[in-house]
C-alpha cells in the first residue's frame, strides 16, 4: 500500500511527489503515457515565482543551464512596457525553457527522491473509504493508497470520477500556435507583422531563434483539440488574417489553444485531491498555467505529508483549498481579461489603449507584472503586518543564502535575535540565527513554501504559530 498515488507526470505530478519524497512519503505517480514526449516541442515559462520555489529545492542551477533569459515587459496582454526597476525577487526575469527539458529534470528530480513512476498506466477510476483509496488502471489491476491526487490535465479522470463541479465558459475562440520556418526576409515579416497588429493584437509572427518563428494566428473556428492542427491549417490562416502565408515550412512543433475558462468548485473531497490543470482550466494569456501547478503542487505537498507523517493540527490540510482555489480565481480572472484585449472589437480596443495609457504609471505596470509573476500574492494568516502570508524573497546569509536553507522542505524560523528556539519542532522546523541579515523585523516563521507565517521576537508567540503551522511539539 502506498501513502499516495498521483495520476500524472507533467510538471505538477513531477513536483507533488518530489515535495512528498522529502518528507519520506512512500508515493506511486501513474501516468498514461509510456514515454516521455522526446520531440522538441512548445517553449514554456517560467515566472518570478515558479523560479523562486526551484531555487528553494536546489533545481534552479539546472534549469538556467537549459532555459533562455528573457524580460518580464509585456507579459499581461502583449502591452510592453519598460520593465520596472526593482522587482521584489532576485530572479526578475522570464526563463523560456522546452516542456520536455523541465518535463525531464522535475521527474528526476522525484525518482532521485525515491518516488516510484509506471509508464502506461491510466487510471480509469477509483472508490475511496475511511482509511484510503482503491486505485484502478485500465488493464484492471487495483492499487490501493491513503491519498490519491488528480494532476492528470484539463481533461483529468480523477476529477470527472469524483464528480465534482467544474463551472465556467466553453471555448469560445481557438488560436493556432507553433515553430516553423519563414520563406521571405525577416524585414518583409517584421512590416506586414505591425501592420496587422495594429488591429489584431492576438496575431504574432516574430523570430525565435534558429531561423525559427514563433507564430500565433487566430483559427476558423473552435475544433477538437485532440486532433492537432497541420501546416495547411496554418498556411490557411495566414493567408486569410494576413493576406500570406509568409513561406511557413518545416515546423517544429504545432498546437492549438481555446479561451475554456473553468474552476472546480473543491479541490479536496475526502480522501482525494486536485492540482494543476486537473483543477483549473484557462487560455495561456500571460503564460501562468504550469506555473499555476507547479505552485499548487508546492503548496500541497508539505501538507499532506504532514498528514501522513501524523503530526498536520487539524485544518491543516484544509487550507489547500482556502489558499489555492482563490489564487485560481485570480488568474481566470486575469486571462479573462487579457483576452478581451485582444479581441478586435471597438469597445475592447478602446479599453485596451487606456490600459496602454495607464501602465506608463510605474505603479500599475508593477502591479500587473508582480500579478501574472504572482510574486505579490499574499495569502490569509490573520492580521498582523504587510509581509505576513507573503513569500519571502531569497536573502544573502553570513554564508549562501535564504533559499539555500530551504532544500529539504522543512519549516524554518529566522530569528536575528539569536535568542529563539525550535524546541519541540526540531523534527520540522529549522532555526537560523542570522543577526546580519538584511531583514527588518527581528525574526519570523517561514513554511516549507517561503510564505511568511509569524513575525515577532516572542518565544511564547512563536510556540503558538508553531503549533498552529506543524502541530503539536514533540516531548
Amino acid at each position: 500500500m502506498f501513502d499516495v498515488i498521483i495520476a500524472g507526470c507533467g510538471p505538477t505530478g513531477a513536483m507533488l511527489a518530489a515535495e512528498l519524497r522529502l518528507h519520506e512519503v512512500r508515493v506511486l505517480v501513474l501516468e498514461r503515457e509510456p514515454e516521455p514526449s522526446s520531440s522538441f516541442v512548445r517553449v514554456v515559462s517560467l515566472h518570478m515565482r515558479s523560479l523562486e520555489l526551484m531555487a528553494m529545492r536546489g533545481l534552479l542551477d539546472r534549469l538556467l543551464e537549459r532555459g533562455r533569459q528573457r524580460p518580464v515587459g509585456g507579459i499581461f496582454a502583449g502591452i510592453v512596457k519598460p520593465v520596472p526597476a526593482g522587482l521584489d525577487s532576485t530572479h526578475p526575469y522570464l526563463l523560456g525553457i522546452p516542456q520536455p527539458v523541465i518535463d525531464r529534470l522535475l521527474g528526476e528530480h522525484a525518482l532521485a527522491l525515491g518516488a516510484q513512476v509506471r509508464r502506461g498506466c491510466a487510471v480509469t477510476g477509483f472508490e475511496q473509504d475511511e482509511e484510503g483509496v482503491a486505485v484502478e488502471l485500465a488493464d484492471g489491476e487495483r492499487l490501493r493508497s491513503r491519498y490519491l491526487v488528480g494532476c492528470d490535465g484539463a481533461r483529468s479522470t480523477v476529477r470527472k470520477v469524483l464528480g465534482v463541479g467544474f463551472p465556467g465558459e466553453p471555448a469560445r475562440t481557438e488560436t493556432l500556435m507553433g515553430e516553423l520556418e519563414v520563406g521571405v526576409p525577416q524585414a518583409e515579416v517584421a512590416a506586414k507583422v505591425a501592420e496587422i497588429r495594429e488591429t489584431n493584437p492576438v496575431f504574432s509572427l516574430g523570430p525565435f531563434g534558429d531561423e525559427v518563428y514563433r507564430v500565433v494566428v487566430p483559427a476558423a473556428g473552435v475544433g477538437d483539440r485532440a486532433d492537432p492542427p497541420t501546416l495547411e491549417d496554418f498556411q490557411q490562416q495566414l493567408r486569410a488574417v494576413a493576406g500570406t502565408d509568409f513561406g511557413v515550412h518545416s515546423p517544429r512543433w504545432l498546437s492549438r489553444f481555446g479561451d475554456a475558462t473553468r474552476l472546480v468548485e473543491e479541490y479536496r473531497v475526502g480522501r482525494v485531491l486536485l492540482a494543476g490543470d486537473a483543477a483549473h482550466i484557462h487560455p495561456p494569456a500571460g503564460g501562468q498555467g504550469l506555473n499555476l501547478g507547479v505552485q499548487d503542487a508546492v503548496n500541497l505537498g508539505w501538507k499532506l505529508a504532514a498528514q501522513i507523517r501524523g503530526w498536520a493540527p487539524e485544518t491543516l490540510l484544509d487550507t489547500y483549498q482556502a489558499e489555492r482555489h482563490p489564487v485560481a480565481a485570480d488568474v481566470l480572472d486575469n486571462t479573462r481579461a487579457q483576452v478581451e484585449l485582444a479581441s478586435t472589437e471597438p469597445g475592447p480596443r478602446a479599453v485596451r489603449r487606456l490600459l496602454t495609457e495607464l501602465m506608463d504609471f510605474d505603479e500599475v505596470n508593477r502591479y500587473l507584472i508582480e500579478k501574472i509573476a504572482a510574486i505579490g500574492l499574499r495569502y490569509d494568516f490573520g492580521p498582523g503586518p504587510d509581509l505576513l502570508g507573503r513569500r519571502l524573497r531569497d536573502l544573502d546569509l553570513k554564508q549562501g543564502t535564504l533559499y539555500d536553507r530551504l532544500h529539504r522542505g522543512r519549516g524554518l524560523v529566522f530569528d536575528r535575535t539569536e535568542h529563539l528556539s525550535v524546541q519541540g519542532w526540531s523534527d520540522r522546523v529549522d532555526l537560523l540565527a542570522d543577526p546580519t541579515a538584511a531583514l527588518d523585523v527581528p525574526a519570523l516563521l517561514l513554511r516549507p513554501d517561503g510564505h511568511v507565517a509569524w513575525i515577532g521576537a516572542d518565544q511564547q508567540e512563536l510556540n503558538e504559530h508553531l503549533t498552529r503551522w506543524f502541530g503539536d511539539p514533540v516531548a
